[in-house]
């Protein structure tokens, strides 16, 4: 399994260097360069902003004795988004380390699990939509031309493979409880000793339908502000692209990666969606691949602080626990 993380990991970098290299180093590093550290510290703020609101999301699917715990999910959220973004392992890391870090945090092991896993279905059901309004956007305001025409039909496949997941995962958690938990234990390991806790959970959770709905929505907002982000970097380097045809060309970029969730970190693949889809803004390919490098750049600034911090955590509770059950 190491084996396979590292040839995808390496094959994904390969992709990435030729995209530069097929673009030109030099024109790319410009781009790059336009933005300045204080352009740079900006992207990076905004990316601290985003992860209050993506535990929001998280949030809300429990109920209501769950309040005391938000401060938990931001934290936690910000542990599943460093290890998704930097360790070398697929997304499905990320999550497993994101429910670890809420126990950790004194949240009951079967409400970290349920409420992950519910968590997971309702950013892809807040993806999808996302995706929709992209399609939308682009076949309303892009120019008709063959690539564009191809890019939707392309897009349009794929959106209607998400959703039928997206339908399959919500049945699952609703009526396939045996499968959910083997499911579970396979993506989270540590669930499997809170099989029947976490069925329990989980029909607790959808019964609140109104918080499943609020968790989409939430998520939709944060899909939306992934793609603000995106134009606030593009206009950082002085190129002048339009708003809605930028949150269109974040939500292919997220499509693209979460077909690609084998590939740890989406390495390549992003760098060569965004070049790829950077002519529909009306800029050079070379804008495309520095957004996609100053993401990559501001993930690495964020993510290795809480990494590190997270292990920090981790360690001072193993010798908390050493200390109570070792000798005096």
């Amino acid at each position: 399994m190491k084996w396979r993380v590292v040839t995808v990991a390496a094959l994904g970098l390969c992709l990435a260097l030729y995209v530069l290299i097929h673009i030109g180093f030099g024109t790319v590093v410009s781009a790059v360069g336009r933005v300045g550290l204080g352009g740079f510290g900006l992207l990076c703020l905004y990316g601290l902003a985003m992860c209050p609101l993506l535990a929001a999301a998280w949030f809300v699917l429990l109920p209501r004795n769950g309040a005391r715990y938000f401060g938990v999910f931001v934290w936690a959220r910000m542990v599943r988004e460093a290890a998704s973004d930097l360790l070398p392992f697929s997304s499905i890391g990320g999550i497993a380390l994101g429910a670890r870090a809420a126990i950790l945090h004194r949240v009951p092991p079967p409400v970290a699990f349920a409420s992950t896993i519910v968590d997971v279905t309702t950013e892809l059901l807040a993806q999808i939509a996302f995706i929709a309004l992209g399609l939308a956007i682009v076949s309303r305001h892009a120019a008709s031309t063959p690539f564009s025409a191809t890019l939707v039909k392309f897009v349009l496949i794929g959106l209607a493979l998400a959703g039928i997941a997206g339908a399959v995962l919500l049945v699952l958690q609703r009526y396939g409880h045996r499968l959910t938990a083997q499911i579970a234990a396979r993506l989270l390991p540590r669930a499997a000793a809170h099989t029947a806790a976490v069925g329990a959970m989980l029909d607790a959770i959808h019964a609140a339908r109104a918080r499943v709905a609020l968790s989409c929505v939430v998520h939709f907002a944060a899909w939306m502000a992934s793609g603000a982000a995106t134009w606030i970097a593009f206009r950082l380097m002085g190129a002048h692209v339009d708003f809605l045809l930028t949150i269109a060309v974040e939500a292919f970029v997220g499509a693209v990666r979460s077909a690609a969730v084998l590939v740890p970190s989406g390495l390549g693949v992003q760098e060569a969606t965004y070049a790829l889809l950077a002519p529909l803004l009306g800029v050079g390919a070379e804008f495309g691949l520095a957004v996609s490098l100053l993401k990559r750049g501001r993930d690495i600034v964020l993510a290795v602080p809480i990494l590190l911090l997270s292990q920090v955590v981790e360690g001072r509770r193993m010798l908390a626990g050493a200390g109570v059950t070792g000798p005096e």
